[in-house]
């Protein structure tokens, strides 16, 4: 069994929507803070924001590049993400451009996957690539993991939220079959139990996305300790 200190590192708590306040933000790093999540996953406006709050903490600001969509050029993605590096995000999530793959484009979604690697790494940040999997076929599916093969990503992940579906096991467990242990998968999108989280860290995720955090956590001490 973890411990509720590794399940709450493993877990990426997210304020994603577009209409939150500035006090809000505040709240939900306060609350992020409380439970020592591994970061705060929030689009790029509100890290400066919320940035004070973890001065004295180990927690990283995780911010979402060409979010919800991942139609932006890859110009617009690398100074995206370099920006949020410079103002201070720890991690960058981004969306992979959706169109390209189906499209069948793969030397430009390998292209993009190593420049955005790039501009991560050089600055000793995390880079994650969200798959979006809802509009993906599982042949899809297999050959974006083979491209993030080709590259030293951090994370492939299933999805942003934002989408018609989320996270499935199913998913989590096709891509784990395919990077084996070379690449580390989130699971995203839906996960709002420590029931559903548990079984998404069976099938292979290394990181948890979601907007559930503290409820999971309650709900796992609860199991921990009836």
């Amino acid at each position: 069994m973890l411990k509720v200190e590794e399940l709450e590192k493993m877990i990426d708590q997210t304020l994603l929507k577009p209409y939150v306040t500035d006090e809000e933000l505040i709240t939900f790093a306060n609350e992020v803070k409380k439970y020592n999540f591994k970061t705060a996953a929030i689009n790029n406006a509100p890290v400066e924001t919320i940035k004070h709050v973890f001065e004295d903490t180990d927690i990283l600001l995780d911010a979402a590049i060409s979010f919800p969509l991942g139609q932006a050029t890859i110009e617009a993605k690398v100074f995206e993400a370099q920006d949020v590096i410079d103002k201070g995000a720890g991690e960058i999530d981004y969306v992979v451009n959706v169109g390209k793959l189906k499209s069948k484009d793969y030397d430009y979604v390998l292209k993009e996957m190593k420049a955005m690697v790039e501009v991560c790494h050089k600055n000793n940040r995390i880079c994650k690539v969200i798959f979006e999997n809802c509009y993906l076929t599982d042949d899809e599916k297999r050959k974006l993991c083979e491209i993030a093969l080709q590259t030293d990503i951090d994370f492939i992940k299933t999805s942003t939220g934002f989408g018609p579906s989320g996270a499935t096991i199913d998913d989590v467990k096709l891509m784990k079959e395919c990077v084996q242990d070379k690449i580390k998968i989130k699971a995203a999108g839906g996960i709002r139990s420590a029931e559903d989280a548990l079984a998404f860290i069976e099938a292979g995720a290394s990181r948890i996305g979601t907007s559930a955090g503290p409820k999971i956590i309650e709900e796992y001490k609860m199991m921990l300790y009836k």
